[in-house]
């Protein structure tokens, strides 16, 4: 068992590797990250260690590696916490030390002190870098101004190194991962709501069906999450980023933010129309199913919704679908006044199924509701 796990983790790394080598996607830009990182490593050594003899030239590379980070905007802001929280571990530790003449009674002091430093939110998740910054300081040989010095000027220059690499080199953008969640989100919206919509053409009331169907529903909102993280990602690598400028990459403009709106109303609705039906194909029946006729109709305009869905997630970043999709538009605008008239012309003496088609047609006016305020 442990060996066939293994097998399946080397397998799995070695795909990931002739993926980063054949073709763009998440393996390719780690790749490139991670080599990115070594550079900078091996830059401020050279420099700090090699060349110059620097008496601290560890620092340099330390804080070079890890600020080349995920976005250029993260690896300037993280930049300034670090060296930030590094100067005031350093300087605490330096004076501490000079005054008390001893070690364990200075980090007595100062690490109480330092941790204390590295909770305060202007740091973020550099604050850590107090502590350390103080540590390097008291274990080092014998505390003095000059090697305190030094090793503040080797952090600035590893920070420097980290940054300009990250910047200059392939500067990472995520637009390509963002456009593929989206699309990802909204296939699977678009697929759910046919899956329904079949059923209830044929008639199908089946509660396990229907359970799958309010399943996937739920799981539709952690997708739009990752679309709206994606997004969100996708923002901030284009901030400070070079490959912008030069025009290597498409901004990232209304279109997400747009997408996602839509997407938050299929989701929350899409839930409510696949929990109605379950309720109403469920065993004890707590709510009634409606006829066929309307049954049939309601599924009409779920699937017109799907279509209008996809064809509207296109339209945010092409401009093939623009017709289509206001033709789609206007077709679930005259469906969903056709199910108006038919709740309203509904003979039947069964108050839970008036609720029931009631509901429905309230989810349909609320998931319908963006797509035609976006769609004209």
């Amino acid at each position: 068992m442990t060996w066939r796990g293994v097998r399946r983790g080397l397998s799995a790394a070695a795909h990931a590797a002739r993926r980063a080598c054949t073709e763009p996607g998440r393996e390719r830009d780690l790749a490139v990250q991670a080599l990115k990182a070594a550079l900078a490593a091996w830059v401020a050594w050279a420099v700090a260690g090699w060349w110059l003899r620097a008496p601290v030239a560890f620092v340099a590379p330390w804080v070079a590696v890890v600020l080349v980070e995920s976005t250029v905007y993260r690896s300037i802001a993280h930049g300034l916490q670090q060296l930030g929280a590094i100067a005031a571990g350093t300087v605490a530790a330096t004076a501490v030390g000079l005054l008390l003449h001893s070690t364990v009674a200075a980090m007595a002091v100062v690490l109480p002190l330092a941790m204390l430093l590295g909770q305060w939110r202007r740091l973020g998740s550099q604050g850590i870098c107090a502590a350390t910054g103080a540590l390097f300081v008291l274990t080092n040989g014998s505390v003095s101004v000059t090697t305190s010095a030094a090793r503040l000027g080797e952090a600035l220059f590893g920070a420097a190194v980290g940054i300009a690499v990250n910047a200059l080199i392939r500067p990472p953008l995520y637009l390509r991962d963002t456009e593929a969640v989206l699309r990802e989100a909204t296939e699977e919206a678009h697929d759910i709501l046919r899956d329904v919509a079949e059923g209830l053409a044929a008639d199908r009331w089946d509660a396990e069906e229907a359970g799958a169907w309010h399943e996937r529903a739920l799981r539709l909102h952690r997708q739009v999450e990752r679309a709206r993280s994606a997004v969100e990602w996708s923002r901030e690598s284009m901030r400070g980023n070079l490959r912008r400028r030069t025009g290597v990459a498409p901004v990232s403009g209304r279109g997400y933010d747009d997408a996602l709106v839509v997407l938050d109303y299929a989701a929350v609705h899409t839930a409510g129309v696949t929990r109605t039906v379950l309720e109403a194909a469920s065993d004890d029946r707590p709510a009634s199913r409606p006829h066929s006729e309307p049954a049939r109709r309601y599924a009409e305009f779920l699937c017109q919704t799907a279509r209008a869905l996809r064809l509207y997630s296109h339209s945010r970043f092409s401009d093939a679908c623009e017709d289509e999709l206001r033709e789609a538009v206007s077709e679930l605008r005259d469906t969903l006044a056709e199910l108006r008239r038919d709740l309203v012309r509904s003979t039947t003496d069964d108050p839970d199924e008036v609720a029931t088609y009631g509901a429905l047609l309230a989810q349909a006016q609320r998931l319908a509701g963006q797509l035609l305020a976006s769609g004209t």
